[in-house]
């Protein structure tokens, strides 16, 4: 079964070019690392009418809007490897130190995960 790595982050409206700048270059060198899927996804329908919506749950602020991200991997041993692999690019490397962040990483919410289906 496959392996994910899942995110949740809020991010102002106003650095959205910038996420998707940085999130197609990055998934780029994910790919090419191993990963099966990347997956960059902004949020459209939030105001939901049942459970506990995205941006209450994330407590996103006004000109904000949340991202729910995923890394499809073959095995959590591949996740681990390719990661490694990611996090020593010399692109990735450049590409963190010489862009801003745009968005609060102390609010983004992150996990590996075990697929229990996957069909």
């Amino acid at each position: 079964m496959s392996y994910v790595d899942g995110f949740v982050v809020p991010v102002p409206e106003e650095n959205l070019k910038i996420y998707r700048t940085i999130a197609q270059k990055a998934g780029k060198i994910w790919k090419e690392h191993g990963a099966l899927h990347y997956v960059e996804a902004v949020g459209d329908d939030l105001e939901v009418k049942f459970g506990l919506a995205f941006p209450k749950a994330f407590k996103v602020k006004p000109g904000e809007t949340v991202f729910f991200s995923f890394i499809v991997y073959k095995s959590r041993a591949d996740r681990d490897r390719i990661n490694a692999k990611v996090m020593s690019d010399p692109r990735m490397k450049k590409m963190m130190e010489n862009s801003p962040m745009p968005f609060d990483v102390k609010r983004m919410v992150y996990g590996g995960f075990k697929s229990l289906v996957d069909m």
